[in-house]
């Protein structure tokens, strides 16, 4: 099987309400095709003056190769309990250190199948429509997220060339309360044109957090 993003969000909806008290705020979500990583989770760190602080998670998995739904649902574990101890800062004494594995012992014997490390030999590629022509003719799109003081949202289709341009002219632009950069193969961004100063198309709440929690996070 293949899973979706929102296949994503619900069994982390699902999972974050079992085994973690519904105490792991929703991250950003990211479906690639790494062979070398069925899952990840990546965050930034700012520091304080008290201490170090983790925020904007996004959570990723790969859909390279053809796992079954519990499988899948055994990475998105993993990854969640990395997420529990990054956002919790408990310091544990290594990456898989003795925190991570109590836990994962804890919901191994639940019914799930964690493990430290996962082998990829015995995992057959996924048939998708990766090589179709379909596929072979998505477009990437650069894509700026706008929140305005006055409750409005923007996407935007961006040339990347006049990105850092944009960047930079944001900073100093009083009304914008929040702007951030992603890249998407998302079709619903297909018929926008590229734009290459300030404009984008107003979108509602619902849209804009759904457009965003989908797409790939990324830095001018």
């Amino acid at each position: 099987m293949q899973i979706t993003i929102s296949w994503l969000r619900a069994n982390f909806q699902t999972f974050n309400r079992r085994y973690f008290d519904g105490g792991l705020p929703e991250p950003r979500y990211h479906i690639g095709r790494s062979r070398t990583r069925l899952g990840s989770l990546s965050f930034k760190r700012k520091r304080t003056w008290r201490k170090v602080v983790n925020y904007d998670y996004t959570l990723g998995m790969s859909n390279y190769y053809d796992q079954n739904e519990h499988q899948f649902q055994s990475v998105l574990l993993h990854e969640m309990i990395h997420y529990s101890i990054a956002y919790t800062g408990i310091r544990d004494s290594s990456p898989h250190g003795i925190v991570f594995r109590g836990i994962m012992d804890r919901l191994n014997r639940d019914g799930w199948d964690i493990h430290v490390t996962t082998s990829t030999r015995d995992l057959g590629k996924a048939a998708t429509a990766n090589t179709s022509s379909t596929a072979r003719n998505r477009k990437q799109h650069l894509v700026l997220a706008i929140e305005m003081h006055d409750g409005h949202h923007f996407l935007s289709a961006v040339n990347p060339r006049f990105a850092r341009e944009l960047n930079n002219r944001l900073r100093s632009i009083n009304e914008v309360s929040h702007f951030c950069w992603f890249v998407t193969e998302d079709p619903w961004f297909d018929n926008m044109p590229r734009v290459r100063s300030l404009r984008g198309r107003r979108v509602d709440t619902v849209t804009y957090q759904e457009k965003t929690h989908a797409m790939t996070p990324f830095s001018i």
